[in-house]
């Protein structure tokens, strides 16, 4: 029998997926949220993740990547971030190492200020 690589492709993406959010859900001991908040970015819109002006981070470079389905953006829940910032999942375009080295990484929470979305490009 054949397959089809683009569905088999998909099929992957989908395991890996499920396999990430149970890896975080145990980690976090509790489910990811699955309702979007009113206004949140939508899960494939394209991102540039900028670096913070105050310091030398998050990340090493400015890169792009995905809003990704995994779990809906969350209050960013720390003491640091603005009042009612989202942390959303950003499936990140090539791996990448944050500011103090750590990495790669190939998908993150990012504070939505440090998002900025993406210009549509022609194909």
């Amino acid at each position: 029998m054949s397959v089809d690589p683009s569905s088999d492709t998909a099929h992957n993406r989908d395991q890996d997926q499920d396999r990430d959010r149970a890896a975080v859900e145990r980690i976090l001991d509790r489910p990811l949220n699955r309702d979007r908040p009113a206004g949140a970015l939508p899960p494939g819109t394209r991102v540039t993740v900028v670096r913070d002006p105050q310091w030398d981070g998050p990340w090493q470079v400015e890169f792009t990547g995905t809003i990704d389905p995994m779990g809906a953006p969350e209050p960013a829940g720390n003491p640091r971030a603005e009042d009612g910032e989202l942390a959303y999942w950003v499936a990140f375009d090539a791996p990448q190492y944050d500011g103090a080295g750590d990495g790669p990484y190939r998908k993150a929470q990012i504070w939505a200020r440090h998002l900025r979305s993406a210009p549509e490009t022609d194909a």
